[in-house]
């Protein structure tokens, strides 16, 4: 693998890896198969995942952190890729949801809520998506009226991570339906679980990420408190489109580690697994795919480590990062096919972990912004 990260690993990084790897071989791997059936992953795991110190490390100590720097999230990820379980998304809301808070919240916020996001106490959610808008963004309904000291949100979200699990949920909505351009109007506001009117739908049933809790919701005269305003009124759309770069890094750094996982099971596996008297991965036609896939999962790492010092040090990326989101989850999707293929009837067996990996992969292509998407802010950049 790449060694472009190998001098900024400290001892700190390395004694913090092995004791979340322990955590997740103690804690999280024996019961990964309830989950999966159970279909949510219990709170609890992520209240002692949190009083571990594995939530949110990059939080200031006045937060509740340690002020770690994003190299302790990708510890953390890669070693919940050797799980074979992406049931528990806890990257989601630690790197993900939470930096909203930090970036833009009051003061009062940050003390309010982001203490409890690091010791598991306060589980995150972001509603963005809606029944009829995906991608676009502007398009949105769900609207936020301003009625003295609380704004009305009424509206519908679905495929919402976290959904039955969360105790805070980042609503995207539009407090100035009439605002042009339509995305001038848009504002992120904080509602609370048990909020009157904020309903929790059901459950979705997926294809893949079995235990990760999604559902839909439901916003019905619910009244938030215009304390719970996250920043400015009217600038939703910016906040969102300034946290999206950190989101599809994160979201490749998933997609790549469980790339690796799969080649690593596949090759374990032809060598191991004969045919007509010999290890399959002796077959010059499976050597030769493997050496593809090798290669292919080599470049992505490398090219996803650049990215990780160049994010780290404070520059716009956007368009690599929109490149590594695409290319990187398209070629998970690569590996964990022929990863099944070479398996052979094995494969199709839910007791081997590539069975898992090729469901919970196909979503890489479609959350954080489909692999559409991705190419359509590519193209922006070329000057098209």
């Amino acid at each position: 693998m790449s060694f472009l990260l190998e001098k900024h690993y400290t001892q700190e990084h390395q004694i913090f890896r092995e004791s979340i790897r322990r955590y997740f071989e103690k804690e999280l791997t024996p019961h990964v198969e309830t989950w999966e059936k159970a279909g949510i992953v219990p709170k609890e795991i992520w209240q002692n995942f949190g009083r571990q110190g594995f939530l949110c490390p990059w939080l200031p100590e006045i937060y509740g952190g340690v002020d770690a720097d994003l190299l302790y999230s990708l510890i953390s990820v890669e070693e919940s890729a050797k799980t074979h379980f992406s049931g528990f998304l806890f990257f989601l809301h630690s790197d993900i949801i939470v930096p909203y808070i930090e970036a833009f919240g009051s003061e009062e916020q940050k003390h309010r809520w982001l203490p409890g996001c690091a010791t598991g106490d306060l589980i995150t959610a972001i509603a963005m998506t809606e029944p009829g808008t995906g991608s676009d963004l502007a398009a949105i309904r769900t609207t936020a009226v301003r009625s003295g000291d609380h704004y009305v949100l009424n509206g519908q979200k679905t495929f919402i991570s976290n959904g039955i699990n969360c105790d805070l949920v980042i609503v995207v909505a539009k407090t100035d339906p009439g605002a042009k351009p339509a995305h001038a109007g848009i504002s992120l506001l904080v509602v609370e679980d048990g909020t009157p009117g904020f309903e929790k739908g059901r459950n979705l049933d997926k294809i893949g990420f079995h235990s990760q809790d999604t559902a839909e919701m439901a916003f019905v005269d619910c009244r938030v408190p215009v304390k719970n305003l996250l920043g400015q009124e009217g600038k939703g759309f910016y906040y969102l489109m300034k946290k999206l770069q950190q989101e599809r890094l994160m979201t490749a750094i998933g997609a790549q580690v469980m790339a690796e996982e799969a080649l690593r099971l596949t090759i374990d596996f032809a060598k191991s697994r004969e045919a007509f008297g010999r290890p399959i991965g002796h077959f010059q036609y499976i050597s030769f795919e493997l050496a593809n896939l090798a290669t292919d999962v080599e470049l992505g790492r490398t090219f996803l480590e650049s990215l990780i010092l160049d994010h780290m040090e404070g520059r716009e990326i956007v368009q690599k990062v929109s490149m590594a989101k695409y290319w990187i989850a398209e070629m998970l999707n690569r590996v964990v096919e022929r990863g099944v293929q070479f398996h052979g009837g094995y494969g199709y067996m839910e007791e081997y972990p590539i069975a898992r990996l090729f469901r919970d992969a196909r979503v890489y292509t479609i959350f954080a912004g489909t692999s559409e998407i991705m190419l359509l802010i590519i193209s922006r950049y070329l000057g098209l």
